[in-house]
């Protein structure tokens, strides 16, 4: 095995996107521990006030994102949308069904475009994630259709979670749950970045 397929493993470009995309769910998560003493420990209030937080720190990081890359990634400037949009919904009506529903929305819309696009041979995960990885079309084919059906995996999770438990288990679950479960995830797809790796890719070293 030679050097670069030795060191397969993120990049610190690589890490450095992955911490701006997980730091508003810790802050998220955080905010609404927090939450709880701000507001005298009611479980309703706090999850406004997480929610507030949880739109700033989403905001300052595609900003971040953009200002150190010049560029912000399809999914997490569509999870921010999101987040925006349905955060609003839920500060102005104060109703959390908001931005309880707004994984499931985001997580379908993924599932449907990634899985449309693999139905009609359009290996979608390749204008995703291009500039990551270089994999052969069969690879990203490969890739597509498996983060499609986790996708939809996760949007019916999180109808389930936040239907069936309190509103500091779903919090608590984002973070502690789906996070850990999409880390699994990605690190079980690492076979096929190998294998179908382009051959310049191989040959090449790997640079930070």
């Amino acid at each position: 095995m030679s050097d670069a397929q030795e060191s397969q493993g993120p990049t610190t470009t690589q890490w450095l996107r992955m911490g701006l995309e997980l730091g508003p769910l810790v802050i998220f998560f955080l905010a609404n521990s927090q939450g709880h003493r701000l507001v005298g420990g009611a479980p309703g209030p706090s999850i406004f006030f997480a929610t507030g937080v949880f739109m700033a720190a989403t905001i300052a990081s595609l900003a971040v994102s953009y200002w150190k890359f010049r560029k912000i990634p399809t999914m997490p400037l569509v999870t921010g949308v999101f987040v925006v949009i349905f955060g609003t919904l839920t500060l102005v009506l104060h109703d959390d069904v908001f931005i309880k529903l707004k994984p499931t929305l985001v997580n379908m819309l993924f599932a449907a475009a990634l899985l449309g696009a693999a139905f009609t041979g359009r290996p979608l995960m390749k204008q995703l994630f291009d500039a990551a990885f270089d994999l052969t079309d069969e690879g990203w084919m490969i890739l597509t259709r498996r983060w499609g059906y986790f996708f939809l995996f996760l949007a019916l999770l999180n109808e389930i979670v936040w239907r069936g438990f309190s509103t500091d288990f779903w919090v608590s679950f984002k973070l502690l749950g789906i996070m850990p479960l999409t880390i699994v995830f990605g690190m079980a797809q690492m076979p096929v970045l190998t294998k179908y790796a382009t051959k310049e890719a191989s040959d090449a070293p790997v640079a930070d």
